[in-house]
């Protein structure tokens, strides 16, 4: 049986179609899977640099004041509080320029990361040549991580170096520096407190020292002491002679009615009337006029309540000066080491085997991706 020459063409155009689709698939597959295992392979197996983790764990806090009521101080005590605003503090500063710079001046991490030992690719300035300080920053940002539990207020820090020696170096460094905005915090909100305190106290005093000198200059204007007391004395004086005037009457009256002769009338009358002369002016000091001890003691009591409050007021802010400085002696902020920075034995980074693996798969991914769509490309052109 022979074969017609339309069947044999078609034979051959579907097979060279066929090879040149099994040709696309061949290089599509060089390209987007072996060739970058490949690479990964040999970057990763052969070229790629030890990565050394330092971590460290700490938590900040700060004392917790005791509550006033019975049933809070049995449940929480004296004890501590976490200081989370402070945690977000401290870790801005480590991921902070100044942290970077003080670090590069006593480790020179920079020299560090851009040594020669670092692979091209790994290293500081190694493809882009840039080795300025934000670049510099920015990759340090990329060796640095600080990350805090919300839960237990524990704060991570996880430093990678391509020495072991360099990242336990570097994680002691952070957590010094650390410590020390700590204590530079403490001792500026102590200066602050003591200061405030102290600024109340001298301005309570010149409120009090002007009091008293006005209270002061009152008496010797109105030449009393204290009218109330004053007046106090006058009344009982006052009461006395009244008394001395109710008996002289009495007796005065008694004698005008059994002996109208009697030679004593005269001088009891006189005496009555001497009586009741002191017992106005008497009276007239007290109550009378401008000058008496009752319109003297509205502007003295106003004097001298002034100056009590102002005794009272400058009391209290003593008591608050002693109270800031007692405050003042405690730390206000702690960083507690819970985990001191690590030394790593082994070098954790780069996961080698995982890396090209990951390779391998994001490239078979790919490869069957665009097979699909260059498939579908191609029917829609048939």
């Amino acid at each position: 049986m022979q074969t017609s020459p339309a069947t044999t063409g078609a034979s051959n155009s579907w097979s060279h179609s066929f090879k040149n689709r099994f040709s696309r698939i061949n290089r599509l597959f060089l390209v987007t899977v072996a060739v970058p295992t490949v690479l990964a392979t040999i970057y990763f197996g052969l070229v790629a640099s030890d990565v050394y983790v330092s971590e460290s764990r700490i938590v900040v806090r700060s004392p917790d004041k005791q509550m006033a009521t019975g049933l809070g101080a049995l449940l929480k005590g004296a004890g501590f509080s976490r200081a989370q605003d402070d945690s977000y503090t401290v870790r801005d500063y480590v991921l902070s320029r100044d942290a970077l710079k003080e670090i590069d001046e006593t480790l020179a991490v920079g020299k560090a990361f851009a040594s020669d030992t670092v692979d091209r690719v790994s290293r500081f300035g190694g493809l882009d040549f840039d080795t300025s300080f934000e670049a510099l920053h920015r990759y340090y940002q990329k060796k640095v991580d600080i990350q805090q539990d919300t839960t237990s207020s524990i704060t991570t820090l996880t430093v990678r170096a391509y020495t072991a020696q360099d990242a336990q170096n570097i994680n002691q460094k952070l957590l010094e520096l650390s410590e020390g905005l700590v204590n530079r915090l403490n001792e500026r909100g102590r200066q602050d407190l003591i200061r405030s305190a102290a600024a109340e106290v001298a301005d309570a005093e010149k409120k009090s020292k002007a009091a008293a000198l006005a209270l002061s200059a009152y008496r010797n204007a109105k030449g009393v002491v204290d009218p109330e007391r004053q007046a106090t004395v006058q009344l009982q004086q006052i009461a006395k002679l009244q008394d001395e005037l109710i008996a002289t009457t009495t007796q005065l009256a008694q004698l005008k009615t059994f002996t109208p002769q009697n030679p004593q009338i005269s001088s009891l009358q006189k005496r009555a009337s001497t009586l009741q002369e002191e017992i106005n002016s008497e009276t007239t000091k007290v109550t009378g006029g401008e000058r008496s001890l009752a319109n003297k003691a509205a502007e003295y009591q106003r004097l001298a309540l002034e100056r009590e409050f102002a005794d009272r007021q400058l009391a209290s802010t003593l008591a608050s000066l002693e109270q800031a400085r007692n405050e003042a002696q405690r730390k206000q902020v702690y960083i507690e080491r819970i985990a001191q920075p690590s030394l790593p034995d082994i070098a954790l980074e780069p996961r080698r085997l995982r890396s090209i693996l990951a390779t391998f798969v994001l490239g078979l991914v790919a490869w069957g991706v665009l097979s699909m769509l260059l498939a579908g490309v191609r029917e829609h052109q048939d």
